[in-house]
């Protein structure tokens, strides 16, 4: 048995002995499970930042520290944060319709601005307040409840950003990734109280609004991240190497000759594939639509989150015979634009959804 007889025998078994279903609804109960998963992690997030908020808040009170103040009133702000992507979370659940054929997933890519926007304005607002508190210093008491403070409000949003983040990248969702890298920059700019605190104590005054400078920046780079993030999701941007691992999965189903054309996009945190496959010219409609169907059950098993596959069969004329001469003129240009090398695939012959 050669190696690839091999790993089509092995998958075989696994899907034998693994429950699955490749009915819509069961594709939509798929969607809507990860919505309400990352609904339930906007709803404990936003619990775990206010429950930081009110006990900073309560340190604020007897201390008088404007910092903290400062502080308080960010994360109290940013625990408003899951807001917007609750709300895309859940208009993305929404079915889809003749106005928005690929549904309301996109919803979250709009949600994912909103945070970006608030990390800048958070980068804006911690480096405005060091300046601040360098050219007008101000004189805190109670320094190890301020101190205290600081170590809550790190600890709160760090718990906030890892767990967020955890979730974001399990459900695809990029939006929640970029809440969560919010999330981290808040506890930076809590720790930045904590070690503000410590300076003081040490009688070095320029100690807080220096660190504070220092965390700004740190919250720019976090800020080119979480941005680069949105714009590929926003671009329509995927992994290269969920590309190959299309190409591959396609390659090794049987009746399939070559590969052609792959594309795939996120909408909201699911995959969808559009992909060219070459069968012998010879292949009835029925082998070229089992085939098809083939090739788009193998995708959903091996590709994770993708849940919808098109696969467009053409035949593959070894004579040279080009089956495309009636629609060549019309995509000219797009494979002007195609990478080197790549077979000139046009859309033609069986098409399966």
């Amino acid at each position: 048995m050669n190696t690839s007889a091999w790993h089509r025998f092995k998958h075989r078994v696994q899907h034998l002995l693994t429950p699955h279903s490749h009915d819509t609804a069961d594709k939509v109960d798929s969607q809507l499970s990860a919505s309400a998963e990352g609904i339930r992690a906007l709803w404990i997030s936003l619990a775990v930042l206010f429950a930081t908020a009110v006990l900073q808040a309560v340190v604020v009170f007897f201390s008088g520290s404007v910092a903290l103040l400062g502080d308080t009133l960010h994360n109290f702000a940013d625990a408003l944060t899951a807001i917007p992507l609750g709300i895309a979370f859940l208009v993305g659940r929404r079915a889809a319709n003749r106005r928005y054929t690929y549904g309301y997933g996109r919803a979250e890519d709009l949600a994912g601005i909103v945070i970006v926007v608030f990390i800048a304005v958070s980068a804006a607002v911690a480096g405005y307040e060091a300046v601040q508190r360098l050219l007008h210093p101000h004189q805190v008491s109670h320094l190890w409840a301020v101190a205290a403070a600081g170590v809550i409000g790190f600890a709160g949003n760090e718990l906030v950003a890892r767990y967020r983040i955890n979730v974001g990248k399990r459900i695809g969702s990029a939006a929640l990734v970029a809440d969560g890298l919010h999330a981290r920059t808040d506890g930076f700019t809590s720790l930045a109280v904590l070690l503000g605190a410590g300076g003081l104590a040490l009688g070095w005054q320029w100690a807080d609004p220096v660190v504070g400078l220092l965390i700004t920046v740190a919250i720019l780079f976090v800020l080119k991240d979480a941005a680069r993030q949105i714009y590929r999701r926003l671009m329509d941007a995927v992994d290269p190497s969920i590309v190959d691992k299309v190409e591959q999965t396609l390659a090794a189903t049987p009746g399939v000759l070559a590969v052609g054309e792959v594309r795939l996009r996120w909408i909201g945190h699911q995959l969808r594939a559009e992909c060219e496959i070459s069968v012998a010219d010879d292949t009835t409609v029925v082998q070229a639509h089992t085939i098809a169907h083939t090739c788009e059950h193998d995708l959903i098993h091996a590709v994770p989150r993708l849940t919808a596959a098109i696969v467009h069969a053409e035949p593959f004329s070894r004579d040279g015979k080009d089956h495309h001469h009636l629609i060549r003129h019309h995509r000219r240009a797009e494979h002007r634009h195609s990478e080197p090398g790549k077979a000139d695939h046009q859309h033609g012959g069986h098409r399966h959804t």
